[in-house]
């Protein structure tokens, strides 16, 4: 076992499985052949951000290594973006088209993991790059860049655009980038995520809103004077029972979750103070508005029938992903001309033995050298991104690449395991190219531009004006502190 773990961590496999011969044309053969050729380089930032897992506004060295590399080829960056300290814009080329690639570099806390086939924390209690972000950020800068030496080299014009994204796990710092009007002159944005699957689908994802509801009464003695107090606990529960009352009667597809906070302290205390917090999720951003001022009237019912106040703390909203079939099916076609990876002997047998501590269901180690079927919205969207305001602004496609063994489920111990080894960073590559392709073809081909915008245009309608759902609130820096 220990050989396994030696040669994964420092035996750097550059060749990702695909033949160059299937390749659009010679410009992004050449391009795609430079990424190659640069594995052992990418491999090696992204191990020393998947090191340092850092957390959601907190990834100081880990954007440094991220913007080093970029302005080492020639990008001009710009830090500091959207009021935070870790979101950073890096800008090659001028005029139109101008296309976005998007980078995350947040790790999640108490999931740290040593590269190996069994649950073994690296730092016990200590953050780990659960969701693949140090690859996703790696990935994209390597695309950033080899789409820029292919402007160079073949003298088109166009603009190559990354936004350093912090905090994706919980933060939405893409939202405040969105609301700050940074995208704005974007004709499309291209990216991608971390997966145990190669896959680019037209399908979306829940629009979300968390807030916190702080409910307020008076203190007393819980038997001497009881008459006297008003208990903000009564408030929170009263709360929570309308809102369950109302689950008979919302969408089939809604999501609604709730943790009380705080709830007092000693039981012959009447509680002055008392706090829930609610998620609410629905594929539909209109419907999921509408849901939340449901909830919201339960909260002011609930004050006026305990006699407390309540305040409404919002802390993050996402829209659902809005989806663009034109650039979805241009990133798909690239995705199969560059198609999966395949495992070396050492990473095979990493793969089989780390399968043995979870069900793949129906997966298999041969699934990361596939590319899934190409699809629309075929499955019921369960999870939520910061990316989906993005495409409510500007025509978006994304896709997964298989940095991860086939079966494994993200925010997961094996995930990081994977991400810490040559597997995640073959998939990474895997990303890396068929970002570059993609953009290739839309500077080659303005067109398909055009027309992605015409279907984002028609999809949310002409009048649509986007709002950020957390208002003028600040981004929430301290969140993970």
């Amino acid at each position: 076992m220990n050989k396994i773990i030696l040669s994964l961590s420092f035996m750097l496999i550059v060749s990702v499985g695909v033949s160059q011969n299937n390749l659009l044309d010679i410009g992004q053969a050449s391009a795609l052949k430079g990424l190659d050729a640069k594995f052992n380089t990418y491999h090696d930032m992204a191990h020393e951000i998947w090191n340092l897992a850092e957390l959601g506004f907190m990834e100081e060295e880990s954007v440094k290594i991220l913007s080093d590399k970029l302005l080492e080829a020639g990008f001009k960056i710009e830090h500091g973006v959207a009021d935070m300290p870790t979101a950073f814009i890096a800008t090659y080329g001028a005029g139109a088209p101008v296309i976005g690639l998007l980078a995350e570099y947040d790790a999640l806390p108490g999931m740290s993991q040593k590269p190996t086939t069994k649950f073994e924390p690296l730092v016990e209690g200590g953050a780990g790059h659960a969701c693949g972000h140090h690859l996703f950020g790696t990935g994209s800068v390597a695309a950033a860049i080899a789409v820029k030496e292919w402007l160079q080299a073949s003298g088109k014009s166009g603009t190559i655009r990354l936004y350093g994204t912090p905090a994706e796990e919980g933060g939405g710092g893409k939202i405040f980038m969105v609301r700050a009007g940074l995208f704005d002159d974007v004709d499309a944005v291209l990216s991608w995520h971390p997966s145990d699957s190669n896959r680019c689908t037209a399908t979306s994802t829940l629009a979300a809103a968390s807030m916190n509801y702080k409910f307020r009464g008076i203190s007393s003695h819980a038997a001497a004077a009881p008459e006297r107090g008003r208990s903000a606990l009564d408030g929170v529960e009263a709360m929570n029972n309308m809102v369950n009352l109302m689950r008979e009667h919302i969408p089939q597809d809604s999501r609604i979750h709730y943790t009380i906070k705080s709830g007092g302290g000693a039981a012959n205390i009447v509680p002055a103070y008392a706090e829930v917090s609610y998620i609410v999720r629905h594929p539909d951003i209109t419907t999921m508005k509408n849901l939340l001022d449901r909830v919201e009237r339960a909260a002011q019912g609930a004050a006026l029938g305990t006699d407390t106040k309540v305040e409404k703390e919002v802390e993050i909203g996402y829209y659902n992903i809005l989806t663009n079939e034109t650039l979805s099916e241009t990133m798909y076609a690239s995705l199969s001309k560059v198609g999966g990876l395949t495992y070396n002997e050492t990473e095979e047998a990493f793969a089989k033995e780390i399968m043995t501590t979870y069900d793949p269901k129906d997966k298999t180690i041969e699934s990361a050298s596939q590319v899934q079927p190409y699809s629309t919205e075929s499955k019921r969207p369960t999870g939520s991104t910061d990316v989906g305001d993005i495409s409510w602004v500007v025509p978006t496609a994304n896709m997964g690449a298989a940095t991860w063994v086939p079966g494994t489920s993200a925010h997961s111990w094996q995930a990081v395991a994977a991400g810490g080894t040559t597997i995640g960073s073959k998939g990474m590559m895997v990303a890396a190219k068929t970002l570059t392709s993609t953009a290739i073809t839309l500077y080659d081909n303005p067109s398909i531009i055009t027309k992605a915008k015409q279907e984002l245009i028609e999809k949310r309608g002409a009048d649509f004006k986007y709002e950020c759902l957390v208002g003028d609130n600040p981004p929430p820096l301290n969140y993970r502190k």
